[in-house]
């Protein structure tokens, strides 16, 4: 079986990310893990994003149809770093108020956890990529508003580059995608590892 017809596989249910691989060329179908992301705890913030990459993936990765399609998986996983707490998404407006308040003018590092399975023979690879993030002074007119849209609830530390925060953010160092919620260099180098090139998976 050649690389152009293995079955591609995002266990995450993210849009944003879901967008960013069609963009890049590839046609994954989703699979939502379902992982407890409660019961999942690790020593640092980029420790903890990698994990609960690893459990998303390994999780869809056994499922039978995935294992028998021999499947490619991708899962990922997000977190704010600041000031080595995670944060992901905040549980509710009151949360999410309050997070973006001690946020502002403040820098903090998105972690994205990334690991890809390859079921046709059981290997994996994984990593994680940081992006440092300069958050802008927004007021509270504007965090309460931001909140009221119901996007920072649906997103790992209540911001994203590519929806209505994006004017809260003053810049970043590193992969913009990564923020977003997928890094395509770190993937790249991930598939390479399973001895896949990305250019494979073209659609």
């Amino acid at each position: 079986m050649t690389d152009q017809r293995r079955r591609l596989v995002l266990a995450s249910a993210s849009p944003a990310r879901l967008n960013l691989l069609r963009q890049a060329g590839l046609a994954p179908e989703v699979i939502v893990s379902c992982v407890n992301e409660d019961a999942v705890s690790a020593p640092t913030p980029a420790e903890l994003a990698l994990a609960l990459a690893e459990a998303k993936a390994s999780v869809v990765a056994a499922q039978a149809d995935v294992v028998r399609s021999r499947a490619l998986v991708i899962g990922c996983d997000s977190v704010l770093d600041l000031d080595g707490q995670a944060f992901g998404k905040p549980a509710d407006a009151e949360e999410a108020i309050t997070r973006w308040k001690s946020m502002r003018g403040r820098v903090g590092t998105l972690q994205t956890g990334h690991c890809v399975y390859d079921t046709a023979t059981g290997h994996h690879a994984s990593g994680t990529a940081s992006t440092v993030v300069r958050f802008g002074r927004p007021t509270d007119a504007e965090i309460a508003s931001y909140v009221a849209s119901g996007e920072p609830l649906r997103v790992a530390g209540a911001f994203t580059l590519d929806g209505r925060s994006a004017p809260f953010i003053e810049g970043i160092d590193g992969d913009h995608g990564n923020v977003i919620g997928l890094s395509l260099p770190l993937l790249r180098k991930l598939l390479g590892e399973l001895g896949h090139s990305i250019t494979d998976l073209w659609t």
